[in-house]
């Protein structure tokens, strides 16, 4: 149920929004796409997405191209102005993770044979019928493919193409779509753009020879990889974004802000210390509040919602040279740290949420039994005062970049946060995290882990790999890749009424997810998954069935990271899949305790979940179990033993892991 504000920010939202809607001035209209856009694909512009037709050569970028969007060709919203393409076009290629849109008038997935959400397998078959080509390493790459659940009109449903693991960062790709069916069998043919570019050569004052010629290196890779022009519908490459286009941003700020602090302590103050009574709180013993002192790198000061990064002139973030707000911080220290010294964590808080979530029962639970003291700080960008900027932005597109970049603003904060925590001049000098002999409550001696839920699982990956101090962290019904995730939460039911009055047109929804997703991919695990366990260790905590995360995108991040999965992760029979958790290597229970990144899968009875691009929405979907692997104590031993000595261990006997139902 939404909270009172997100309802009144809701109606807000969708009033503004209504005062300049279709009726009242034109829309972008759904149809042929114009100058700028890619001639293969006439129906809308940006299709096929992602797409080097919309990027040029750049040899100053890690990849050698750069994104090239023209101000005419992203797709205005209703009531909005034209996008400014300047925070897409800083990328020098397309999401690791982005979802590949294509439009096939008439096309039956399954006629087609396809390979769908269930047998992900079947997509590297030698006649898979998409084909997804690593053009430097010639490798296939895995995928499943479905169309658009959420289409209104069959005429303009997208077919929807998402990599079962993220495409290799800084690498090139070619797509083809071959022997495609209708709903009667019957073979697609090329629509005549595309069957022209593939036919003889075309004379240079042809309107397709400069399509002709920028696609004849993908069409060689390819026909060398066996995919031959015959059958083809379609045909298109893309460039996906390298290492420091992707966390150039983040590891800018953190260097910078980090080489100022030297080997101190970030500055703090505390503000408040409540003392509880056994009576009044027999897990807590003692809650602080403070301030923690960080650089701003946004461009406001004070770094309001809808703030963006200041950038100099290279075009890279630069720090604001003026006083600004410190963070404020929140920290539970449980009665067991005044007998031994508590395990410092920081908390990542839920959706749109506040740092006060880390007094909720499961955090103070976990805290008092396997002696942890949890700070936080309020993600910003994604906390509870950012709520107007992300409704705003799906409204219009132009806010959007306020919210990754004013993430990284907000991961920074914790990354002071825990600095001062473990730095022996920090926090546990203060006499709010001393006992009355003078003792520290904290263990400032063996580094800081990291625990997170929901969002905080989601941005919690980039956080970790950002961090110089946190080396394990547990990422709590987790997934990544917002792209991908929210058509299947329950959670964007309110934001989807904005994204509805917006762009109305279900085609152009999905373009818009995945525009979305490049500048979003510089503030989430998505953007850093394939360099998160490099020098660290996660801990995914899966909910089978889970109605506000789906498994679909923990199970990429898995195979994207390389975590192995605890085995048995379910019973035998309760996934639809033909190999289930395909892709994702697994650790029989006799080779724990587990060094290494891992994935536990939590079962609490819920049913499976939805094979479409739908939420797990009505009573068929039974209980939300969310909330269930971090109310289990049985999470909590194998997070605590996780986060303290680096070994996953078994915590469910021979079984599948289950959980309880939470009240």
């Amino acid at each position: 149920m939404l909270h009172r504000l997100l309802r009144g920010l809701l109606a807000a939202a969708l009033g503004a929004a209504a005062l300049l809607a279709p009726d009242a001035r034109p829309a972008h209209a759904a149809g042929p796409s114009g100058p700028g856009c890619d001639p293969l694909a006439p129906v809308e512009c940006l299709l096929p997405f992602p797409n080097d037709w919309y990027t040029r050569p750049d040899p100053a970028t890690d990849t050698g191209r750069r994104v090239a969007f023209g101000a005419g060709v992203l797709p205005r919203a209703a009531a909005g102005l034209p996008i400014d393409p300047t925070a897409w076009n800083r990328s020098d290629g397309f999401s690791p993770g982005s979802t590949l849109i294509a439009h096939v008038p008439g096309l039956d997935p399954a006629a087609t044979g396809a390979a769908p959400i269930t047998d992900i397998g079947r997509s590297l078959a030698p006649d898979a019928p998409v084909v997804l080509l690593d053009t430097r390493t010639g490798e296939r790459w895995p995928y499943w493919a479905e169309p658009d659940a959420n289409a209104t009109d069959p005429a303009r449903r997208a077919l929807l193409i998402h990599p079962a693991r993220n495409f290799r960062e800084g690498h090139h790709y070619a797509v083809a779509l071959r022997n495609l069916k209708d709903g009667a069998g019957r073979t697609i043919a090329a629509a005549g753009p595309f069957a022209a570019v593939i036919g003889r050569p075309l004379p240079g004052g042809h309107p397709l020879h400069a399509r002709q010629r920028r696609l004849h290196p993908a069409l060689k890779a390819l026909h060398r990889a066996g995919v031959r022009s015959e059958g083809l519908y379609l045909a298109w490459d893309f460039t996906v974004a390298s290492t420091r286009g992707l966390t150039g941003d983040l590891f800018t700020i953190r260097d910078d802000a980090f080489r100022r602090l030297g080997g101190r302590s970030p500055g703090f103050a505390v503000t408040q210390v409540t003392d509880f009574t056994a009576e009044q709180d027999p897990r807590i013993a003692r809650e602080v509040t403070g301030r923690i002192d960080v650089p701003s790198y946004l461009n406001l000061p004070g770094g309001p919602p809808g703030s963006v990064l200041r950038r100099g002139r290279d075009g890279l973030p630069r720090r604001l040279p003026l006083d600004t707000p410190p963070a404020t911080f929140r920290c539970e220290i449980p009665r067991s740290a005044f007998r031994t010294a508590s395990h410092p964590a920081l908390y990542g808080h839920g959706l749109l949420g506040r740092r006060s979530e880390v007094g909720a029962g499961n955090v103070k639970a976990m805290a008092a039994e396997h002696n942890f003291t949890f700070c936080a700080t309020d993600w910003i960008g994604m906390a509870e005062e950012d709520i107007p900027v992300v409704l705003g932005a799906l409204a219009d597109p132009n806010l959007f970049p306020a919210v990754p970049e004013r993430s990284e603003q907000g991961m920074l904060n914790a990354l002071f946060l825990a600095r001062a925590l473990i730095h022996a001049g920090g926090l546990s000098s203060d006499p709010a995290f001393r006992d009355a002999a003078g003792r520290p409550l904290v263990d400032t001696r063996h580094g800081i882990g990291y625990d997170g839920n929901s969002q905080g699982g989601i941005l919690g990956g980039a956080l970790v790999a950002a961090s110089p101090d946190i080396r394990r962290g547990v990422l709590g019904v987790t997934g990544m890749n917002y792209g991908l995730l929210l058509n299947r939460s329950a959670d964007f039911a309110p934001f989807q009424q904005v994204l509805d009055t917006s762009y109305p047109d279900k085609l152009r929804q999905q373009i818009v997810l995945q525009l979305l997703q490049m500048v979003w991919d510089r503030g989430e695990t998505n953007g850093y998954a394939s360099h998160l366990t490099d020098r660290h260790q996660v801990l995914m905590h899966i909910a089978y069935g889970d109605h506000q995360v789906a498994n679909a995108a923990a199970d990429v991040e898995a195979r994207t990271l390389g975590a192995r999965l605890i085995a048995p992760a379910l019973a035998p029979g309760r996934s639809p899949d033909t190999v289930p958790y395909w892709g994702i290597g697994t650790v029989p229970r006799a080779q724990l305790p587990y060094r290494g990144s891992a994935m536990t899968v939590w079962d609490s009875g819920t049913p499976t979940p939805p094979l479409t691009n739908t939420p797990p929405t009505g009573p068929q979907y039974g209980h939300d179990p969310h909330s269930d692997p971090r109310n289990s104590s049985a999470a909590r031993q194998q997070k605590a033993t996780f986060l303290t000595t680096g070994r996953v261990i078994n915590v469910c006997g021979t079984t599948p892991c289950t959980a309880v139902p939470a009240s």
